[in-house]
């Protein structure tokens, strides 16, 4: 359970990984801010169902990939539920398509949201994590910044961005007692891989799709005090995909 005086923020927290992540994580004692882009509904049920299991969680709407929301997440999140000691970069869109097919517009929204993002977002949680001399970051990458997917080049860029990332911030601030991890889903049942689970069910060893709260335990481990020693890993969870 949390020890100390201060919340968690979890971006993409409406739905899915997210939404799960959060309710793990208010569940080891966290106040949770939800940060959402569209569905102010699925936020609220998220934070409804946190404080029907007596926890605490406030809903902050905001694009990511917007240059300014760092700071706005950060300060609505600190305004009502203290410093920011945890963050979960978990926001993430697709644009698919072969490489000689993909647009410019296609590349950048699904680089600046899925990486950009997450370094702004961690560069500003940083400044209260060092006051602390604590602080967790965990981002949420994927198996497909891990090995080739074809149809998904933008994604990919992405997700193998926030892999290097991770490993990078986590040496630069390791003496502060703050860690970065990533954590890399294959095949999770989420809104996001809608019509992809079918085909893929005969490759995976396990003969199933990842359900969220699969993963969300995995980023609360990493989140907890039982991880203090592990820093800069990435956490693949893909039921043997990749093995």
């Amino acid at each position: 359970m949390v020890t100390r005086e201060g919340c968690a923020i979890v971006t993409g927290g409406s739905r899915g990984i997210g939404a799960a992540t959060a309710r793990a994580l208010a569940a080891d004692g966290w106040p949770v801010a939800i940060v959402y882009r569209a569905d102010a509904d699925a936020a609220q049920a998220t934070c409804d169902a946190i404080a029907a299991a007596g926890g605490r969680a406030w809903p902050i709407q905001a694009d990511v990939s917007d240059a300014t929301a760092a700071d706005a997440i950060f300060e609505a999140a600190e305004a009502e539920l203290g410093p920011a000691l945890v963050l979960v970069n978990n926001a993430g869109v697709r644009a698919d398509g072969l490489a000689p097919q993909l647009s410019d517009d296609d590349w950048a929204t699904v680089i600046d949201t899925n990486l950009t993002a997450a370094f702004r977002l961690t560069r500003r949680a940083l400044k209260p994590m060092l006051r602390a001399r604590f602080g967790r970051i965990v981002n949420v990458a994927s198996i497909v910044g891990l090995q080739a997917n074809p149809g998904q080049s933008n994604y990919a860029a992405a997700k193998a961005g926030l892999v290097g990332m991770t490993k990078t911030v986590a040496a630069e601030v390791a003496r502060r007692n703050i860690t970065v991890n990533a954590v890399a889903p294959g095949f999770i049942a989420t809104d996001m891989t809608e019509g992809l689970l079918e085909a893929m069910a005969e490759r995976i060893p396990v003969r199933r799709a990842g359900t969220p709260e699969e993963v969300a335990a995995c980023i609360r481990f990493l989140v907890s005090d039982e991880a203090s020693y592990v820093t800069g890993a990435t956490l693949v969870v893909d039921g043997g995909l990749t093995a």
